[in-house]
């Protein structure tokens, strides 16, 4: 009876021992007598006791690495802060265990001396206006600088740099802060291109305005013109116009702070209006001559 107990026991034991649970978003990494075996999936796995051995278990979930704000020299000689964030994922547990020792520091380094190295090539108006193409410059450079690299020697594929990996799924930049005088700076030619922006507006808003005006003056013109010319006490409706103007005027100077007091000789007014209707009679009289007015 004794055997048996021990038996089941063992077996019990060993069942304990083989059984691995993963939790669903992670892997692992198996070593069978210290080499490299399998992965073991999400759910509940069983390997061998004493023989296998678990030497990682790591997410493959999306994940961050957030970069210390950089102090970088444009290629205009700014000195600016950058602050940037690097989202990334396992992609091969085998490689980011066995090709990289400390995946996470290695990372960091890496994002450190690229997002360096880009900012460096662009001057300060490119890292402020380029920020879409410049994160995309920065996550093309790490891809490339965590994948395997192999170089063909003698009709032979050699691997030159092994494969970390990894994904690099985006890269943002949370700041970029310019020195203060550069700020300021900044700021001011901000203001000036507002305010030249404004001027530009107003001034074409004043010419539209000044247009519109002298066509409707010329229309005006006209339309009374065609009236003097056919009707018949054109001189008395003249006179008339001249007087309503003459009195809108003189309101209009009675308002104004510097008004002062203008004498018109009626008479002098008189032989105008009577100079400015022979004139509309002698148009009229050299239209019908053309053919053009009433016989």
């Amino acid at each position: 009876m004794e055997p048996i107990i021990a038996i089941v026991l063992v077996l019990i034991g060993y069942a304990l021992g083989s059984a691995k649970l993963i939790n669903q978003g992670n892997e692992a990494l198996v070593e069978r007598l210290g080499k490299s075996h399998r992965t073991l999936n999400p759910g509940l796995n069983f390997i061998v006791p004493l023989i296998d051995q678990i030497v990682m278990e790591d997410t493959t979930r999306e994940q961050f690495l957030d970069i210390k704000p950089q102090n970088i020299i444009t290629s205009d000689n700014v000195y600016l802060e950058v602050d940037a964030v690097v989202f990334w994922k396992i992609a091969n547990m085998r490689d980011s265990y066995y090709n990289v020792d400390d995946l996470q520091g290695a990372l960091t380094q890496l994002a450190t001396t690229t997002l360096r190295e880009v900012i460096a090539q662009k001057s300060l108006q490119e890292a402020n206006a380029s920020g879409t193409q410049m994160r995309d410059d920065i996550k093309k450079k790490l891809t490339e600088a965590v994948k395997e690299v192999k170089e063909v020697q003698q009709g032979k594929e050699v691997v030159i740099k092994q494969d970390w990996g990894v994904e690099i799924i985006r890269v943002d930049i949370q700041r970029i802060t310019p020195p203060e005088n550069v700020q300021k700076s900044m700021e001011e030619q901000k203001a000036a291109e507002i305010r030249s922006q404004a001027a530009v507006k107003e001034a074409e808003g004043a010419r539209k305005a000044a247009e519109e005006k002298a066509e409707g003056t010329r229309k005006s013109m006209e339309i009374i013109s065609t009236a003097l010319r056919n009707h018949s006490e054109s001189k008395e409706i003249l006179r008339y116009l001249v007087a309503q103007d003459y009195i809108n005027a003189s309101y209009r100077l009675g308002e104004s702070e510097n008004a002062k007091v203008v004498f018109v000789d009626p008479g002098k007014g008189g032989e105008m209006m009577d100079l400015i209707s022979e004139s509309l009679n002698d148009d009229g009289g050299k239209k019908g001559e053309n053919g053009n007015g009433s016989t």
